[in-house]
Parts: structure tokens; C-alpha cells; sequence
């Protein structure tokens, strides 16, 4: 029986519980064709478009392992720091479920080809060493649809739509070892664990890791025991699909299972579902044992050996740490642990990485991706590089501030319209008439008029009062609707008034 009160907050919880996490997460790895089959990878097609014999799971067709795959496989499992095995195989995970056509999947069990690893990463200051169980490759399921319910899930839903154009796609399913660390960042520990492996898996070019596209999707496994007590029940949050998510997952498991136990009930070793917008789980099914799924090798795949030349030149291939690249960059741009933080958290090192590549500074680039670009992609409900603006564009507003042509305010104006679609930067400039006056002639009659206007702030200026200047150039600026070169307006009101 389970027995739940109002949930205690997370600091009452890990006041007599420790949390144990486990992390499994899949990446769908980025290559033009499926794991067993030619089928393309194109997100985006028409459902059940991108299908075969071989990933539909029909009679007398046999799979053929992707090269790309397994490489990719390696280059991440030696990133990890895992060891790589000189002999695996795939084996078969027998389960029913509509959107798997063959009725089992085809991944790895007691033979991946990574494993034994470990990541540090940095929560709060402190950096943790996560320990890596395995990396191991397998399929994707199909996606299903379930129609006309309230909550898009199938309890309730009338019918349900299969889509198999994801069956087959090449996974690799990166597991830790339990992690163990001070209960007050463990939700910290969490997140930080997820960001570093996107960043690890996007330095290796071996997919994108969008998280709202579900090309990396974590599973969080979370139990509570009492100190020094063997490990509790866990539970298994299903495709936690953001940072801020996996934190949040984190930290309600925590509170809702320590609420359970004292209560005087039992956790329920089951998978649940996150949900974003009341920042609960629940129930999903009970969770399977391995038994449960009648592993055995799959017969119809040769096993697969890499040869240690092979492995050798692989681990040549493999980029500058993150966390190296991340010191190296934040020193070039001179910002604050802070500063990198955010940019981290955000998603956007390589967006403001690109911009500063293309012209910006990496101040400016970090201000208009954080701030105005952030806001529209969070009101839009998609990421930093889908919210309608490029890298060139925002490079663009950059190089017109630092000659002159816009201001702040004008180039803030300036993003609107490029993120509404309006066009370049330079053509919104152009529609919107948003261009900064500097031209003495105009700006001269601007300057005249606001001295006109207030004879009293002129006398001052006069008297050698100099920081009255700015009340002149906020009067030129409101006439001029923010477009007037303020610099070159305090020159013109230096001029007349100090000559």
C-alpha cells in the first residue's frame, strides 16, 4: 500500500534521506541512414515515409549494422573514458508495444561496446566524478500519437496514430554508475551531469543533442535510503527532455518519495512521467526487470570486433575536452564564472562562439542571445537557433553598432524585426527607417531646438555644469524617436553652447 501526505520541502527531505540518482541517457546519433537499414534519418518527413522491410520488422528481411554508427559509438565511449570492448554483439530485448514492429528491439545487454568510463563534472563550484556504467548502441522505437484525449497520452485518447519514420534510427544509451554525492546538490549534480554530456556529445559532431527534438533524452533514476542503509526502491523519470527538467525531475522525486516513506508507505519501482507544466511525475507502468525481457544474442548480426589501430585512430580524431574549451573561451572573452554559466545553461556556447567568429563581440553576442533572442524563443517554445535569426544576422547588428549606424535602442528594434521576419538586418534598417542621425545638419536643427526649449539647462551647460548635457540629449533623443547619434549630439550641444 502506498500511503501519500503533502510533500515535505526538499530541504526536509534530505534532512533523513539521502538520494542515490542513476542517469540513462539517448542520444540519437546523427547519421543519414538508419542503425540496420539505408532508410533516411530526415527528421521531419511524412509519417510512415521513411520506412523498409528491415525496420518495419518484416518476415525474411536482415538487418546490416551502420559503420558510422558503431564509429561514433567508439569516439563517445573514449570520450567518456570508457574502456572499448575488443568483442560485443547486439542481443534481442523482447517486448510488445505498437510502436515496435518487430515486438523486440535490437540493442546491447551484457555486451556493450563501451563501458567502465567516468565524467567530471562541476555543480555549485565543486566538481564530481561521475562513474559510466556503459554506452551501448540500439534502435529507436516508432513514435505514437494518441488522439482525443486532454493530455495527449493514451489514457483517454480515442485512437492512437503510428509513425514508424523513427524506427531504426541508431541510439546510444549512456548509463552511470549510482551516483552518490551530498544530498543538497544532487538535483545540481543532475543537471550539471546532462549539460556536460550534451556538450561532450555536440564537441563530437556525432549529433546535434537537441533535447526538444528528442535527439537527447534522459531517464532519471532516483531512490531515497536512510543513511549508512542499502539503496531504496527507484523510480525511472521517462525522456526528461531539458536542463531545468532534468533539476526539477530531480528535486520532485526527492520530495514526493520522502513524503511517501514517512508516511509509512513503499516507493513503487515504476517508470513516471514528467510533467513540465505542474512540475510533478506520476505514475507510468512498473518497471521491468532484465529477466523480464528474454535478452538473448541477436542472431541475424555478426558480432562486432574493432581492431585497436582502429580504436587508436578514432581516439585522434577526438575534440578538446568541453570543460578545457570552456576555460579557454571564457578567458578570450573575458567573462565571469557567471557570465559562462548562463551562457552554458542556455545552450548557447557555440551560437555566441559562431558570432564572435563572425564579427561580434563576445559581449554582444552573449547580450543579444541571452536577452532578446532567449525571451522569443521561450515565448515560441523552441530553441536559441530555431527563434528566426542567424548567426550572420546577429554578427550584422553587431558590426552596424560598432560603426555608428544603430544604437542600443535602434538595434534592439533592429532583432524584433529580423525574429518577426522581416527580412536581414540591414533591410529592417532600411523598411523601419531605423538608422542612427548623425548628420550635423540634421541633427543640428534637433540640438537647436532642444537648447531653445530649455534655456535654463543651457545656462548651465554654460557655467561649466557639463553633466546637464544629458537632459538636452534626452530632449534630442525623444524628438528624434532614439535615433540620433548621442555622441555626436553632445558634440554639436558642446559647440554652441561653450564656443
Amino acid at each position: 500500500m502506498t500511503v501519500t501526505t503533502a510533500l515535505p520541502s526538499f530541504d526536509e527531505a534530505i534532512a533523513t534521506y539521502e538520494p542515490v540518482m542513476g542517469m540513462e541517457v539517448h542520444v540519437e546519433l546523427g547519421t543519414a541512414t538508419k542503425m540496420f537499414c539505408g532508410c533516411s534519418t530526415t527528421f521531419g518527413g511524412e509519417p510512415n515515409s521513411q520506412v523498409c522491410p528491415v525496420c518495419l520488422g518484416l518476415p525474411g528481411s536482415l538487418p546490416v549494422v551502420n559503420e558510422i554508427a558503431v564509429e561514433s559509438a567508439i569516439r563517445i565511449g573514449l570520450a567518456l573514458n570508457c574502456s572499448i570492448a575488443e568483442w560485443c554483439r547486439f542481443a534481442r530485448k523482447n517486448y510488445f508495444y505498437p510502436d515496435m514492429p518487430k515486438n523486440f528491439q535490437t540493442s546491447q545487454y551484457d555486451e556493450p561496446i563501451a563501458f567502465d568510463g567516468y565524467m567530471d563534472v562541476v555543480a555549485d563550484g565543486v566538481e564530481y566524478r561521475i562513474g559510466i556504467e556503459r554506452a551501448h548502441m540500439e534502435e529507436d522505437t516508432g513514435k505514437s500519437l494518441h488522439v482525443g484525449g486532454a493530455t495527449g497520452r493514451i489514457h483517454g485518447a480515442s485512437h492512437s496514430l503510428l509513425d514508424y519514420n523513427r524506427s531504426g534510427i541508431p541510439l546510444i544509451e549512456i548509463v552511470t554508475k549510482p551516483i552518490e554525492v551530498p544530498a543538497e546538490v544532487a538535483p545540481a549534480v543532475a543537471r550539471a551531469y546532462v549539460t556536460e554530456l550534451r556538450e561532450l556529445i555536440r564537441a563530437l559532431g556525432v549529433s546535434e543533442a537537441r533535447m526538444e527534438l528528442g535527439q537527447l533524452r534522459c531517464d532519471a533514476n532516483v531512490s531515497l535510503r536512510l543513511p549508512g542503509a542499502a539503496y531504496g526502491t527507484r523510480t525511472e523519470t521517462k525522456n526528461v527532455n531539458s536542463l531545468r527538467s532534468v533539476e526539477r525531475a530531480v528535486t520532485y522525486e526527492i520530495r514526493r518519495q520522502a513524503s511517501v516513506l514517512s508516511s509509512g508507505g513503499t516507493i513503487v519501482q515504476e517508470t513516471r512521467h514528467w510533467h513540465e507544466d505542474t512540475g510533478e511525475t506520476t505514475s507510468g507502468r512498473v518497471k521491468e526487470e532484465a529477466e523480464d525481457y528474454r535478452y538473448f544474442p541477436e542472431p541475424d548480426l555478426v558480432p562486432i570486433a574493432p581492431s585497436r589501430e582502429w580504436v587508436d585512430e578514432l581516439r585522434a580524431t577526438l575534440p578538446e575536452p568541453p570543460s578545457v574549451r570552456r576555460a579557454r573561451l571564457q578567458e578570450a572573452w573575458g567573462f565571469t564564472d557567471l557570465e559562462m554559466r548562463d551562457v552554458v545553461n542556455a545552450g548557447a556556447l557555440s551560437l555566441v562562439f559562431d558570432t564572435v567568429a563572425a564579427g561580434a563581440t563576445a559581449g554582444g553576442a552573449k547580450k543579444w542571445w541571452l536577452g532578446e533572442v532567449a525571451r522569443v524563443a521561450n515565448e515560441r517554445g523552441v530553441a536559441l537557433e530555431d527563434a528566426g535569426i542567424s548567426v550572420a544576422d546577429v554578427a550584422r547588428v553587431e558590426v552596424l553598432i560598432g560603426e555608428g549606424a544603430l544604437n542600443d535602442k535602434l538595434a534592439r528594434q533592429v532583432v524584433e524585426g529580423v525574429l518577426a521576419g522581416e527580412g536581414t538586418p540591414d533591410e529592417v534598417v532600411a523598411a523601419r527607417g531605423l538608422a542612427v542621425v548623425s548628420d550635423d545638419s540634421a541633427l543640428g536643427a534637433a540640438v537647436d531646438d532642444a537648447i531653445a526649449a530649455q534655456p535654463d539647462v543651457a545656462d548651465k551647460i554654460r557655467a561649466g555644469n557639463l553633466g546637464a548635457v544629458g537632459a538636452l540629449i534626452g530632449a534630442i533623443m525623444k524628438a528624434t524617436k532614439g535615433q540620433a547619434d548621442a555622441k555626436r549630439a553632445r558634440e554639436l550641444i558642446l559647440e554652441r553652447l561653450q564656443s
